[in-house]
């Protein structure tokens, strides 16, 4: 590794970082042919039930290679319907991880299934198998499965673990978009699968989401929650029920299925942009104290969002930001705080969606350690999305770091007594 001699910002030197970060890094990325999509829309007139949302379900279901595809308004009505298409009972208890989207556990609750939070494992960020078996009981019906960052999980494990003990998988695969697993794609490996279409996902339709299975029972119970259009198209005696759905409407609108069904085109072209730049920054990052989560090797990691782990203990993580910051790197922390961490839980706020006579006292979250997370969860960066070509910028990323490593001593030595 070639040493850089340059003094870092921090300590009065010239930032490492010259170039705009702008072009490289702009998301979404739209263009005349997304707009041609939206138009046809608009021209036809009809923006509630136009036929895209199905042209969008068949482009899913065949990208993944499943049978049965539904879209959604978004994401998180997809995880709610998910949960409701496998026929889970109040009180049935479903293993989840913390380091995810509220979204991936909030939604069950509706319906009387109670989180078991389990802790996530240190090589994919996933939900660890260990913690799982750990906390698998005779209620145990299921576990939410988050390929966090677009690492899939440890699904060898996972699955031995869910045919041991008959656990539906629900595959959170919000951040997965085009990912593979042992020649698989993501979205492929749960019972019923959900992706998110929100504006920063990899495939974005401003907002929707996109549930798939395999069963075409756990398809009808998704329709008859909420999209009471296509209730009236079904072959059984669930038509009955199109007058009302289960009382709730999760239908995607138009406008955002013909922007979705038209990035997702473009999918595998942006991943393969992003992986390569990415894959640039983290190799290099890898040689000085870095884990940036490359994969193993039967696995095919996507990027919703570049997270790297500090391994050194030459700096506190905050002042290696700051030096970082004074180079012109825009790095912070993850976004996502731990879910079992926060007020709806700790204050048992969700007694008031979890209505449970008998065993509401039985169910408490205050106090829950979950200690592998919790310092893993401490030791994150996050780095931009580098969505598109490169400019240059990420040779002067990788100057940054390497004069701030370099000089790490100097930095703490100067910084000591603030």
């Amino acid at each position: 590794m070639t040493v850089s001699v340059n003094k870092p910002a921090i300590l009065g030197g010239q930032p490492a970082i010259t170039l705009n970060h702008d072009e490289i890094c702009r998301w979404p990325r739209f263009d005349e042919s997304d707009k041609n999509a939206l138009c046809s829309v608009l021209e036809d007139g009809n923006v509630s039930t136009h036929p895209v949302i199905q042209d969008l379900e068949k482009a899913y279901a065949d990208y993944i290679g499943r049978p049965y595809a539904l879209a959604h308004c978004n994401g998180t009505t997809a995880l709610m319907a998910a949960f409701f298409a496998l026929g889970l009972q109040p009180g049935d208890e479903i293993l989840v991880p913390s380091a995810t989207f509220w979204a991936s556990v909030l939604p069950m609750m509706w319906f009387g299934l109670v989180p078991k939070f389990c802790e996530s494992e240190t090589d994919t960020l996933g939900i660890d198998p260990i913690s799982m078996a750990e906390n698998i009981t005779e209620k145990t019906k299921a576990v939410v499965i988050v390929h966090l960052w677009g690492l899939p999980c440890k699904m060898e494990e996972i699955l031995a673990l869910a045919k041991k003990h008959d656990l539906k998988i629900i595959e959170d695969a919000s951040h997965a978009h085009g990912a593979v697993w042992q020649g698989k794609k993501c979205g492929r490996l749960g019972d019923v699968s959900v992706f998110s279409l929100q504006c920063d996902k990899l495939s974005p339709a401003g907002e929707g989401g996109v549930l798939l299975c395999d069963r075409y029972e756990y398809f009808e119970r998704a329709v008859c929650l909420g999209d009471i259009t296509r209730i009236i198209n079904l072959e059984t005696p669930q038509r009955r029920l199109a007058a009302t759905s289960y009382g709730v409407k999760t239908r995607i609108a138009p406008l955002s299925a013909a922007l979705g069904l038209n990035q997702l085109k473009k999918l595998d072209t942006h991943n393969e942009i992003r992986n390569r730049n990415h894959r640039y920054l983290s190799k290099f990052l890898e040689t000085i104290g870095f884990n940036t989560f490359l994969g193993e090797t039967d696995v095919n990691r996507v990027y919703f969002e570049f997270i790297i782990e500090y391994q050194r203990s030459d700096l506190p993580l905050e002042l290696l930001l700051k030096a970082l910051e004074m180079e012109g790197c825009q790095v912070t922390l993850p976004r996502y705080p731990l879910v079992h961490q926060q007020p709806f839980f700790q204050e048992s706020l969700f007694e008031t969606i979890l209505r449970l006579p008998g065993q509401q006292s039985n169910i408490d979250y205050q106090g829950l350690k979950l200690p592998k997370t919790e310092v893993s969860s401490q030791n994150m960066i996050r780095l931009p999305n580098f969505t598109g070509n490169d400019n240059g910028i990420l040779a002067e990323y990788r100057e940054a770091f390497e004069k701030v490593i370099t000089h790490s001593e100097a930095i703490k030595a100067a910084f000591s007594s603030v």
